[in-house]
């Protein structure tokens, strides 16, 4: 299996339980909370998402080109639609912190490793609804 591929499966498998559950932040605390405890903090997100950087940075650069961030929104999309998530706006939803727009803060179209890091912070807090500093499942939905 080719690198991306394992980790594209580590990073983006999720149990149909979840998904058939409609439990919209399931898939998200599954595959980002790396200790197992049903919660994501800062460390484990930022953890796992270098792993997703350095997943599509296919020349190892540093840098995820055009096409690479491409292939990456394809992956994402795919991901979503594998796993009945849906494709909303908002600032919870873990895709959205990811897009191009938000990751290419000097809009040259392309993002470094370093842009992409950046946004950690702000995309965590965003999805940490009520300011615990730990994202769970209870963080997503309406509400």
């Amino acid at each position: 299996m080719p690198k991306s591929s394992m980790i594209l499966a580590l990073v983006f498998s999720a149990t149909s339980a979840f998904a058939q559950q409609g439990n919209p932040g399931g898939h998200f605390v599954e595959n980002w909370d790396l200790d197992g405890d049903g919660q994501v903090t800062l460390a484990e997100a930022t953890e796992r998402r270098g792993d997703v950087f350095l997943t599509f940075d296919a020349d190892e650069n540093g840098i995820l080109t055009s096409e690479e961030h491409d292939l990456f929104d394809e992956a994402r999309a795919q991901d979503m639609e594998q796993n009945g998530m849906g494709h909303g706006g908002g600032g919870r939803n873990p895709a959205n912190g990811m897009l191009r727009d938000v990751t290419d803060a000097d809009g040259d179209g392309n993002v470094t490793r370093e842009e992409f890091m950046a946004a950690v912070p702000a995309w965590f807090e965003a999805m940490d609804r009520n300011g615990d500093g730990v994202v769970t499942a209870a963080d997503f939905g309406r509400g």
